[in-house]
């Protein structure tokens, strides 16, 4: 069974930074594209960043993240981070860590299979 469990998430001032993180049980982990998405009250879940499985080179990061967060894979121990940096109010949102089969990413939702529960993230002003 495929799981996906998130940590990390909290509350954090404008400026500040968060680490998130997201251990992956019941699958090859590198065979699978990794991504994290993020879910603001009222508003669509949207892509933030994931990283391909074929190289585990090719990362893909949203414009308004990029710069900013930083999205790292360890194979060995089946876990990836997502490091956030320079965190603005607009990133409060709910992130979710997801898997595919796929070897390539490109953010999107249909992409995904597998999904985690999430962890929340506020960001105050």
């Amino acid at each position: 069974e495929v799981q996906l469990v998130e940590s990390g998430g909290g509350l954090v001032q404008a400026g500040g930074s968060l680490r998130l993180s997201c251990a992956a049980f019941g699958f090859t982990f590198d065979d699978y594209a990794i991504g994290w998405f993020r879910q603001a009250p009222g508003k669509e879940r949207e892509g933030v960043s994931c990283i391909s499985s074929s190289d585990g080179s090719s990362t893909y990061y949203a414009d308004s993240v990029k710069g900013r967060f930083t999205f790292s894979s360890d194979n060995v121990k089946k876990t990836v981070t997502l490091q956030m940096n320079s965190l603005k109010p607009e990133d409060t949102a709910v992130y979710y860590c997801a898997a595919t089969g796929s070897s390539w990413c490109h953010g999107q939702i249909y992409e995904f299979d597998y999904w985690g529960q999430g962890t929340q993230v506020t960001v105050s002003s």
